[in-house]
């Protein structure tokens, strides 16, 4: 039998539909999902099969114009993703179009893809839209870019998402699959529980907050009874902070906790006892330790 396999970037402003349609892809939640931009920091790498064709998808951070280290690390692993993978896909939301954010990225493709690449364009979210808008939109993209090939799709819904998944498997390069069959994460383990709490902090709490935090899965226990203990450290940056993420007499850590659990132990498929603890470290956005947990990398300068 003669199998594919091969990396395929998932590309887009923040919120474009990157990890929903990779979890779509993958068949269960490898990347969270909230309706807060700039959720995913990390290269997330999640792994489908087609036929004889393995697809590992990396889903990137959300590519804008970034104010901060942080901001600058995730937009560089962004173009990381790109320029490592066989297929490029740019997600695009159907009811947004074509914005200055989907212009700079078009632009900056121009000059970072090489000949080898293939960058096929998805419109996401084609049921805010009309039919004759979705045609008008689809040519201007590909007057602005040579796409090897356009898909209508929602990545929530499903819509079109089998039909891309079959093109990108007869685009890959033929190759012995990079992972076990069953694989469908390269993340470990304790990085995948913290990236889950995170985005039960995410969901729950407002403004800014989620953006000045980070999770770390600081303890790993394997019990003898199947389940295991972990232990996580919630990173903020302000005395204040910590008062709003434990919330009144507890009740917000206590929430999230509780949801955050009930998701790692369906994810492992046994119980799980999550301990979380919250710290202040005022400048965590400034060490280089905290980066590498995320799998960014710590850089100064421009992206």
């Amino acid at each position: 039998m003669t199998t594919r396999a091969g990396f395929i970037a998932l590309i887009g402003e923040p919120n474009a539909g990157k990890s929903t349609l990779t979890n779509r892809m993958v068949g269960a939640k490898v990347s969270i999902v909230t309706h807060k931009v700039q959720t995913t920091r990390a290269r997330i790498r999640g792994v489908a099969m087609e036929g004889d064709a393995q697809l590992v998808f990396v889903d990137t951070p959300g590519l804008f114009r970034p104010r901060r280290r942080l901001d600058r690390a995730m937009v560089a692993a962004a173009w990381g993703g790109a320029a490592d993978a066989d297929v490029i896909v740019l997600l695009v939301e159907a009811h947004r179009g074509l914005t200055d954010g989907v212009q700079t990225i078009l632009d900056t493709l121009r000059d970072r893809v090489s000949p080898k690449q293939t960058v096929a364009l998805a419109i996401n979210k084609i049921d805010r839209v009309k039919s004759e808008a979705l045609l008008a939109l689809t040519a201007k993209l590909n007057d602005a870019y040579p796409f090897a090939q356009t898909f209508l799709i929602s990545a929530e819904r499903g819509h079109g998402v089998d039909d891309l998944r079959r093109w990108l498997a007869g685009q890959l390069p033929e190759s012995p699959w990079l992972y076990p069959e069953d694989q469908i994460a390269d993340l470990p383990m304790r990085m995948i529980a913290a990236e889950m709490t995170r985005e039960k902090l995410t969901l729950r709490l407002h403004e800014e907050l989620p953006y000045q935090l980070t999770v770390e899965t600081e303890n790993w226990e394997e019990r003898k009874d199947g389940s295991a203990r972990i232990d996580q450290t919630i990173y903020v940056m302000r005395h204040g902070h910590k008062g709003i993420v434990l919330g009144h007499k507890g009740e917000t850590i206590k929430a999230i906790s509780t949801a955050a659990r009930a998701e790692i132990a369906e994810f492992l498929g046994r119980p799980v006892h999550l301990f979380l603890q919250v710290k202040v470290r005022e400048n965590w956005m400034e060490e280089a330790e905290r980066y590498s947990e995320m799998g960014l990398e710590f850089r100064d300068g421009n992206a």
